[in-house]
């Protein structure tokens, strides 16, 4: 490459690869440190910037760590490292030492050879597009390439790592906890064998819970592996073989949340949103009557919340548009399917644990079962179908998959919905259809999936 040439690194979640290839090899990592601390410098004139730091149970981050710790000391930052802790517990750090940047070391859901870096600024939240693209651009010229032969020791802020996660614990427990008594409560959590597995576990024993801990014992490989919030399986059972109130997972990272009932019924992101969005009417702390979910969210939320007077506002794909439109619409609540919501009034950062403690101040305070908060609210039958495609013609110009698509639409009048898109990372066009019928839903997307392959097949296939 030349000076002056630029290579896209980062997604909408950081940059994230397999560690130990690029971008995730050690000499890059060291060059990204760099860049980052180089570019907070210019913000803080002639005082350090201050980074902080953390990671997952991967084995690999460890050693992505000391080597981004390496490049950012290099370039004139000085460095906390809070060790293994959550995603948001991070940004919480970056916030309240307060710091210029919060990285984290995770590929949240990811398997565990896989890694990521995730930055956010001191708001909590992610870095800004300038500085991503200056980063890209400093790796893609190999500035700082002289790091690479470095083999110093980072040397870490006195401030121990077993105290910053002692003040994220305590924020948890005392702030977003505070006057919630768990006593009564059995709850199994799935840690996923990830960032959450110490934190959680003394989160809900501190706050009163008679508690049982799935997955709690990483290795460096396991993260993820048939458990969390990918694999709910296990936590489902075990909610109803210990007679539980409440099962929660955790992803890798524990950003995100799923939940089972006392029946060992899945709670997912929608009902999550359903659950939070009518306590906070009932208690007048929804703005406007309104949340934000994806394009992704079932029509039966929307349908749901309707009923109940709240509008849906949807955004793209991922947890930077949710964040974004809960920012510029003031809104209260937004979330996605998955299980990552995101409460601003409490931290841009979406947060496993603090879902958690709010669900549960509902059923505390309503009184209620968890089965019994989510009635009201039911799934409508989902299909979705990828489609390899040789080009990402816009839609609009396919006449006959148009045609198609506005039958359809016709036919689930405002008890269904169809969505149209590309993948952003792989030649796919994506079908989604949703509605009252699962049979006629799949026949409805079958017809519209060959219509798509027929105009924009692979091989004219």
């Amino acid at each position: 490459m030349q000076p002056g040439d630029t290579i896209k690194l980062f997604g909408t979640d950081g940059i994230r690869g397999e560690a130990g290839k690029f971008p995730l090899d050690a000499p890059t990592i060291r060059i990204i440190g760099n860049s980052l601390a180089r570019h907070l410098s210019e913000r803080t004139g002639e005082r350090a910037p201050r980074i902080v730091t953390g990671r997952d149970t991967r084995e690999s981050g460890d050693w992505i760590e000391q080597n981004l710790i390496v490049g950012a000391q290099s370039g004139g930052a000085e460095v906390q490292s809070a060790g293994i802790i959550t995603t948001p517990g991070v940004a919480f750090l970056t916030r309240i030492l307060p710091a210029e940047a919060g990285v984290v070391i995770s590929a949240s859901h990811n398997p565990y050879h896989d890694n990521g870096i995730k930055v956010f600024d001191p708001s909590g939240r992610k870095l800004d597009d300038q500085t991503e693209r200056r980063i890209e651009k400093d790796v893609a010229s190999e500035a700082g390439q002289n790091l690479a032969e470095s083999s110093q020791p980072p040397s870490l802020n006195d401030l121990g790592s077993a105290e910053l996660r002692a003040r994220y614990l305590d924020y948890l427990a005392n702030d977003i906890g505070q006057g919630l008594s768990l006593k009564d409560l059995t709850i199994v959590v799935d840690c996923a064998n990830g960032a959450a597995y110490e934190l959680a576990p003394e989160l809900f024993r501190r706050l009163g819970a008679r508690m049982i801990a799935l997955n709690n014992q990483p290795d460096g490989r396991n993260i993820n592996r048939d458990c969390g919030s990918l694999h709910t399986e296990v936590l489902q059972q075990e909610v109803v073989a210990r007679h539980a109130d409440l099962g929660v997972a955790f992803d890798g990272d524990a950003d995100r949340a799923l939940f089972a009932d006392a029946d060992g019924k899945l709670i997912d992101g929608d009902a999550t949103i359903w659950v939070m969005a009518s306590y906070m009417k009932s208690r007048g702390e929804l703005k406007d009557n309104a949340v934000v979910a994806t394009v992704m969210s079932n029509i039966g939320l929307e349908i749901a919340l309707r009923a109940r007077g709240i509008k849906l506002v949807r955004t793209d794909v991922g947890d930077k548009y949710v964040l974004e439109e809960l920012i510029r619409s003031g809104l209260t609540i937004g979330g996605e399917q998955s299980g990552h919501l995101i409460f601003p009034n409490l931290s841009l950062a979406g947060d496993g644990m603090i879902t958690t403690l709010c669900l549960l101040r509902a059923m505390l305070d309503e009184k209620r079962s968890m089965a019994a908060l989510t009635e009201g609210f039911q799934r409508y039958p989902q299909v979705l179908i990828n489609v390899r495609v040789r080009e990402k013609k816009p839609f609009e110009q396919l006449a006959g998959v148009q045609r198609l698509a506005r039958r359809i639409e016709e036919e689930l009048g405002d008890r269904g919905r169809l969505l149209l898109r590309y993948s952003g990372t792989e030649p796919l066009a994506r079908v989604m259809i949703e509605g009252r019928s699962e049979s006629e839903v799949k026949a409805n997307a079958g017809a519209l999936a060959e219509a798509i392959e027929a105009e924009l097949g692979v091989d004219g296939s």
